[in-house]
């Protein structure tokens, strides 16, 4: 490790723990949330934009967890945020450097040590991995076809419908796929009382979507969604 990240992280030796599910956080990882933030466009990242759910994943830290430490991140709340910015905000090569060291930590067989401390909480983590092996859906996505059903009528819940080409479009499934999740989501809607019965693969990952969100304030999952948007944007 070169002196300038032995520097920074005797500067920061002290350990600090987030609040939400026992997640702990090291001082290393400002390192790799900073350099999240410097990606272009520089500045705060969505939530759960790509690169913050990518971090969270790698660090088995809720994306809420990372977003609340980037805005301390801008805010300098401490003088080691301060030292961090000194050492390497003005210089993307040596920030670029240091976070390559540490990932090649990780790569030498050192990640349990590397991540010591560190809870796994697969909560969040399953919602953006496939619900099967072979399959194109993840429960995010399944959550975002669930808010646009509720934007709709049965009747135009088709292919040709605009609102279904765009959101296929950005979850890159085609939209013949998000009708057959719509009409998953029919027999599991209690206001429609559809009795026929339906064999699809699909339809356990749905239930659990329903379960979840299905009965919940429309406006609010239409919050939630619009935030999830952004990990597609």
């Amino acid at each position: 490790m070169n002196y300038e990240l032995k520097n920074f992280s005797y500067l920061c030796r002290q350990k600090e723990r987030t609040t939400m599910k026992n997640d702990k956080w090291s001082d290393d990882y400002w390192l790799l949330l900073l350099q999240v933030y410097m990606m272009k466009p520089v500045g705060m990242k969505p939530m759960y934009s790509r690169p913050m759910v990518d971090l969270a994943m790698e660090l088995h830290i809720h994306p809420q967890v990372l977003f609340g430490k980037m805005s301390a991140l801008v805010a300098l709340q401490t003088p080691r945020i301060e030292r961090l910015w000194e050492l390497y905000g003005d210089n993307p090569r040596r920030l670029s450097r240091a976070v390559r060291l540490l990932r090649e930590m990780k790569g030498y067989g050192n990640a349990d040590e590397f991540y010591e401390g560190v809870e796994v909480n697969e909560s969040f983590e399953k919602d953006f991995k496939p619900v099967s092996p072979d399959s194109p859906w993840t429960p995010v996505a399944l959550i975002l076809v669930l808010d646009l059903y509720f934007h709709l009528t049965p009747n135009t819940m088709v292919t040709a419908t605009p609102e279904i080409q765009e959101l296929a479009r950005k979850l890159k499934v085609r939209s013949a796929d998000v009708v057959e999740v719509m009409e998953i989501y029919q027999r599991l809607d209690p206001y429609l009382n559809r009795r026929d019965v339906m064999f699809n693969e699909l339809l356990g990952p749905c239930s659990n979507i329903w379960h979840r969100y299905g009965n919940s304030d429309i406006e609010r999952l239409a919050a939630f969604a619009k935030e999830l948007m952004e990990y597609y944007a």
